[in-house]
């Protein structure tokens, strides 16, 4: 693989079933095929061989951020916020977490194995600690055990999809009873889902967005390792709200313009930059296509 990876070319991060230890394994192989301490090749390292601050949860602080500006944009009261998240692994437990901190009323979580429903609201800490002593997050001693399926159709204000892609489906989108949607798993609603959702007024904050923390994480601790110089949890954090922000303002300004939905609204401006970088360097546009003559 090293040829194929990185400082400067092609810079791996880890994802389903690795981890900060799995990168400081390939950065000290790659550094020994090349000579030197190339710390920049892999992100998501431990911190004490090059990683960042922040990174192991910046996927969902990002979702977090993201959270917040969907509820001042919807005027929605982010206090006691009904939440359900699906999936408690990494990304799943510290959005919990982090809407829990913010005021956040955490109704229901669930894993592969099933999920607990308890409307007074969960401590995601203590969940955490039953899941794992036992393995799952099922027969934790408050609340009622129910399916993944039946977590996504509850009444509440906040879903965060955190698990597997097609979970939200048109077989489902129906049943959905949310007024946000942040997609903390990749691809967790389906394109036909998409176009229920739209008409139902229910607002999905897609995965390109809600998730990108953890992309722009990894991007920072690059440059940190270019640098070789490294910032505080504080800047890490006041960093990644700057551009989450950012983000979401240009979405939003897209999809009123154009009528469309967030996903739409977000591929448009993500293709459009490219287009736009591809034409600045010398790029031809291509010919259009005759139905577009």
């Amino acid at each position: 693989m090293s040829k194929f990876i990185g400082p400067y070319t092609d810079i791996p991060a880890p994802d389903v079933y690795t981890n900060a230890q799995t990168m400081a394994w390939i950065m000290d192989e790659y550094s020994e095929l090349v000579g030197y301490n190339a710390f920049g090749v892999v992100t998501g390292k431990p911190i004490n061989v090059g990683g960042s601050v922040g990174r192991n949860e910046a996927t969902s602080l990002g979702l977090m951020y993201a959270v917040i500006d969907a509820t001042k944009y919807l005027s929605i009261e982010l206090q006691d916020a009904k939440v359900a998240v699906q999936g408690y692994g990494n990304v799943g437990y510290h959005s919990a977490k982090f809407l829990h901190d913010i005021g956040c009323k955490i109704i229901a979580v669930s894993d592969s194995k099933g999920g607990i429903y308890y409307p007074d609201g969960l401590d995601p800490e203590k969940v955490l600690k039953h899941k794992q002593k036992t393995g799952s997050v099922v027969g934790y001693r408050k609340g009622n055990k129910i399916s993944n399926e039946q977590l996504l159709t509850l009444d509440c204000d906040i879903l965060v999809p955190a698990a597997l892609e097609n979970q939200i489906t048109k077989a489902n989108a129906s049943k959905i009873n949310v007024k946000i949607i942040a997609e903390g798993a990749n691809g967790p609603v389906t394109p036909e889902a998409d176009e229920i959702l739209f008409k139902k007024g229910v607002f999905v904050i897609p995965d390109i967005l809600a998730n990108a923390g953890g992309v722009v994480v990894s991007y920072f601790e690059q440059v940190q390792n270019q640098m070789n110089y490294y910032w505080t949890e504080e800047e890490v954090r006041n960093r990644l709200k700057e551009r989450m922000d950012k983000a979401f303002e240009s979405v939003v300004s897209m999809a009123k313009k154009h009528e469309v939905n967030m996903r739409t609204a977000a591929y448009m401006l993500a293709v459009k930059r490219v287009a736009d970088a591809m034409i600045v360097r010398g790029g031809t546009p291509p010919e259009p296509l005759p139905s577009q003559k």
